[in-house]
């Protein structure tokens, strides 16, 4: 198996400096919730750019999946115009039927030769198991499937839990793919790990294997300064994305809190391990970005967008809006923070 690799940001480039002085919303569009055909927009739940062509790709997961090309990006950014939103690419597999209701796209990332991989979320039902495949962007068609590890597969007190399959899903700094359970596994929960979600690693030759695991209770915010009222029975926690960075190599972690209505998002900072180890990831900071200019809504996608005129490489954040009417399809950039006394970035 070969695909090009990946061409991460550094993290000079990617990150506030210092890490303190956070992000900034820079540009925020609201996208149509109806193509100019007629027919229905929403539920992106993740996000690649493209910068040969200066487009953003979405990923939906309606009941017939697609994907969205949305942009230009750079040229709208520069100029305040709108995005342009392309023709939906329905997915489909191998004979070029649609894919069934059953696929429920989570995780995208783009390989370069006209190809895409996409993890799906799945349920605890036959037919309806969580995936990793690759598509063509050329007409949608599946190009292959791979199996997850075998403790994520459902069996009687073991595997993803109902609608808590992977959501995640990015390049890795050697060339490969990571992606990882949006909540613990099930015979996790049972042991009395109710923090840790596992991860898992493609290579470049295809060996998918675990990779140690994610805290995501790691925020180091002070307790003090939490807010009560966003802390109660029916909130739930999960990881929505990662997105990885070099220089050394580190993982970004949307980490998404969710009660009724309300949704908040935590930026979390991670070391990526030179060689592959059970134990979970190092936490080395974090942010919580729907304190101040970035809407509350249900961000599920991240992606490295264009870059600054001063060599910042910006963030693309996309909201998915669950088919509802009361919440919408976003599409925002984050630039990092820099101060102009800052030179450098710590490794750790």
């Amino acid at each position: 198996m070969v695909w090009p690799l990946p061409e991460l940001p550094m993290r000079w480039e990617a990150l506030p400096c210092p890490l303190e002085a956070g992000w900034a919303l820079i540009r925020l569009w609201e996208l149509p919730k109806r193509a100019d055909n007629g027919l229905s927009l929403g539920g992106f739940s993740a996000a690649a750019y493209q910068a040969s062509d200066d487009r953003l790709w979405l990923v939906s997961d309606a009941s017939r999946g697609y994907l969205l090309p949305v942009g230009p990006l750079a040229k709208a950014l520069r100029t305040g115009d709108p995005l342009q939103v392309g023709p939906r690419l329905v997915l489909r597999d191998q004979s070029g039927t649609p894919l069934p209701p059953s696929f429920d796209a989570e995780g995208l990332v783009l390989t370069g030769n006209h190809g895409v991989w996409i993890v799906s979320e799945g349920r605890r039902q036959a037919g309806h198991q969580a995936r990793l495949q690759r598509f063509s962007l050329r007409n949608g068609w599946l190009l292959e499937t791979k199996r997850l590890p075998p403790a994520w597969t459902a069996r009687p007190g073991q595997g993803l839990a109902v609608n808590q399959g992977p959501e995640s899903l990015t390049r890795s700094s050697d060339g490969g793919l990571v992606l990882a359970a949006e909540a613990p596994l099930l015979q996790d929960l049972a042991q009395g790990d109710t923090d840790g979600v596992r991860l898992a690693h493609l290579d470049r030759e295809g060996v998918l294997e675990e990779r140690g695991r994610l805290p995501l209770d790691s925020s180091d915010s002070d307790p003090a300064e939490t807010d009560p009222e966003e802390t109660d029975s029916e909130e739930t926690v999960g990881l929505t994305e990662l997105l990885a960075l070099d220089g050394p190599p580190a993982l970004l972690a949307l980490i998404r809190r969710h009660r009724p209505l309300h949704w908040t998002a935590k930026l979390q900072l991670f070391s990526w391990p030179a060689r592959p180890s059970p134990l979970a990831l190092q936490p080395i900071t974090g942010w919580d970005f729907t304190t101040e200019e970035v809407p509350r809504e249900n961000w599920e996608g991240l992606a490295w967008g264009p870059k600054l005129d001063d060599g910042r490489r910006t963030l693309v954040i996309v909201s998915d809006d669950n088919f509802s009417l009361i919440q919408r399809n976003l599409v925002g950039l984050l630039a990092p923070r820099r101060s102009p006394r800052c030179r450098s970035l710590p490794k750790d």
